[in-house]
């Protein structure tokens, strides 16, 4: 794992200034400790820093092909570099190194923009050819490994691992995308390809970006995407079928593949299904037991140790525990540091103290993000496809009805049990399948977001949602199921923009490489595949993936109510961390932007407080938001 840097002159063959290359790469210094390397020529800026993990006398960067007209700056695995490296030699290329790396310039040399298609992992990389005149920028399917990049009004490509590194360039102007504030304050974080910078883009997962001198305007390709579903696929009687022993046959390899490493190697093991799963197929194929790390809460409610104590057991791991209490909250400045952009996702808190864990011990660890989305495995598509068939049962003028009696009852029944979800559900049956999706995983409600904000935010969105984005996907998914369609939303924006964009982030930070084997993407295409009743039937989500498991994890853990990686926010905010959020959302840092309604930000911290509303999640966002004006943009 490692991070990359560079600049590329579109309009001529400039000489960058060595210095600038040198202070972008330095701010990547913690995704790669072991050294730094290079490539300097008219036109085009190379950097790299390198965390060492295969061939480590031999894999420095930047990397070339034999005449040193093709070089490369890569971060990230390519999982079957081995057998790409005998085809490419049988084609007749010359390797000089036992790096995945070599395998990117030789097969750029052999097949060009398609060599990303050849490739199985995650990878963002920067290639260079000196003889097509060309950058070529990639990254990989699922989006696992980041790339941001900028167009400068003079007509330098800047880009980068992070943020981090373009915000160093002098001519990169920092103004703010109200587009972006927007999406941010409905997801929690800032969909791909926007940053919070209407200056800066994402490379999107499954994109390349192919550049030459000349060009007058940046055109992101589509390299690949999930195979298009003509309806359900047909289910055996059961649902299930083979499918059980084929996943786990197609997770063991998934696994298998992702052991190769010259460092210590170990797991995160948090007590869900996924990671235990990741585990229990580890265990099975190391002689040594694996280093498997845990985090816990001081709140029962949250607390999963116990679950992965008794995998742990099981296994013979090597087991490490660390417990998250309030204090905690004094690493926001660390966390807005290491993400860049406002990234609302509390778990970010335990993840950062998991990677710092697990550092200690490995350089590699595994992880079991993924599996909720491919494998329908989240609360909300259960919810979902209830609201879905009583929607079509109810047609629209029943939907609406029910919606008018929700708004009017609900808020005068708070003490019921799961009266909340009971009014969610009432208020989405009115609107559409993609609307009430939308309504459900939004951070911030419509209503809550348009009181937040103020009369200048307002106009300058000019009327944009966020649930543009949602619509687009959903309205672009590969598949006419209406759970299928809402999990396609969520690889689209979730799954890279929260989930992976955590874990790297914070990983990065303590230079701890994280592989995802569930995301493997010969896995989700298979899984993509399957009919709708493997993975969610008679309200039972991840089916087909908690048959697999049963002969390799205890019947109580895979079949438990699923708790997430959530942090107590509400109760921090009530007590030991009170005045701190009361301090931050009320200073002076959020209130004189303008962006904001000074009397909505008083109300959200007044009204949580008081125990009127659960207000946690608002505020986390507002927290992040304030974190990043003052530690990032202010800089």
């Amino acid at each position: 794992m490692c991070g990359i840097a560079g600049l590329y002159d579109l309009s001529g063959q400039r000489r960058f200034d060595r210095g600038l290359l040198a202070r972008m790469n330095g701010r990547l210094a913690h995704r790669g400790p072991d050294g730094e390397g290079f490539l300097d020529e008219p036109g085009c800026a190379l950097a790299h820093r390198r965390l060492a993990i295969i061939d480590l006398s031999g894999g420095d960067q930047p990397l070339y092909n034999e005449d040193g007209s093709v070089g490369v700056v890569f971060n990230g695995e390519i999982y079957n570099y081995r057998e790409l490296t005998r085809e490419l030699e049988d084609l007749g290329h010359r390797f000089r190194t036992r790096s995945d790396t070599e395998v990117i310039v030789h097969g750029w040399e052999e097949w060009g923009e398609a060599c990303v298609e050849r490739f199985r992992g995650m990878f963002a990389f920067a290639l260079r050819d000196r003889n097509r005149e060309s950058l070529f920028l990639a990254r990989d399917r699922l989006g696992i490994k980041p790339l941001y990049y900028a167009l400068l009004p003079d007509r330098q490509l800047v880009f980068g691992s992070e943020l981090k590194a373009l915000l160093v360039h002098p001519d990169l102007q920092r103004r703010l995308d109200p587009t972006a504030i927007e999406d941010y304050f409905a997801f929690g974080y800032v969909p791909d390809p926007k940053t919070i910078y209407a200056t800066v883009a994402k490379l999107p997962p499954a994109h390349t970006l192919l550049v030459r001198r000349g060009d007058n305007a940046l055109q992101p390709r589509r390299y690949w995407e999930l195979p298009a579903l003509a309806g359900d696929p047909p289910a055996p009687a059961d649902g299930l079928g083979e499918a059980p022993g084929e996943l786990i046959e197609r997770l063991r390899e998934a696994v298998r593949i992702r052991l190769v490493s010259e460092v210590p190697l170990g797991a995160f093991l948090s007590g869900g299904i996924d990671s235990s799963a990741v585990v229990a197929m580890m265990s099975g194929l190391s002689d040594a037991p694996v280093n498997t790390c845990s985090i816990g809460f001081d709140s029962a409610a949250f607390d999963e140790t116990r679950y992965a104590a008794a995998v742990a057991e099981r296994y013979g791991t090597n087991h490490h525990v660390r417990t998250v209490d309030a204090g905690g909250y004094d690493l926001i400045d660390r966390l807005v540091e290491a993400y860049d952009e406002p990234f609302a996702d509390s778990s970010a808190l335990p993840t950062y103290r998991v990677c710092a864990l697990a550092r200690e011990r490995v350089t590699v660890a595994l992880s079991g993000d993924g599996g909720d989305e491919v494998f329908w495995g989240y609360l909300r598509y259960r919810w979902h496809d209830d609201e879905n068939r009583l929607r079509r049962r109810l047609g629209p003028f029943g939907g609406r009805a029910l919606a008018r009696l929700g708004a009017r009852l609900c808020p005068r029944l708070p003490s019921l049990p799961l009266s909340g979800r009971v009014g969610q559900t009432l208020e989405t049956l009115a609107r559409s399948p993609a609307e009430a999706f939308f309504h459900t995983i939004s951070v911030i409600g419509d209503a809550d977001r348009a009181a937040l904000y103020g009369p200048d935010l307002h106009r300058a969105l000019n009327g944009y949602r966020a649930f543009e984005t949602v619509r687009a996907h959903y309205d672009s998914a590969p598949t006419d199921h209406p759970v299928g369609r809402v999990q396609y939303v969520d690889l689209m924006t979730y799954l890279p923009g929260d989930i992976l964009t955590k874990v790297d982030r914070v990983s990065m930070a303590h230079a701890l490489e994280v592989r995802v084997p569930i995301l493997d993407h010969p896995l989700v295409e298979w899984a993509h595949g399957l009919p709708s009743a493997a993975k969610l039937a008679g309200g039972e989500g991840k089916r087909v993936f908690k048959r697999a498991v049963e002969p390799y994890l205890p019947h109580d853990l895979i079949y438990r109510r699923k708790m997430g990686f959530a942090v107590p926010l509400d109760a921090w905010f009530r007590g030991p961390l009170r005045e701190r959020v009361r301090d931050a959302v009320l200073g002076p840092t959020l209130t004189e932007t303008g962006l904001f309604d000074r009397g909505t930000l008083a109300a959200l911290v007044d009204r949580h407080q008081s125990g009127a509303r659960d207000y946690g999640p608002a505020l986390w966002a507002l927290l992040m938001f304030e974190g990043f004006l003052r530690k990032v943009h202010a800089q």
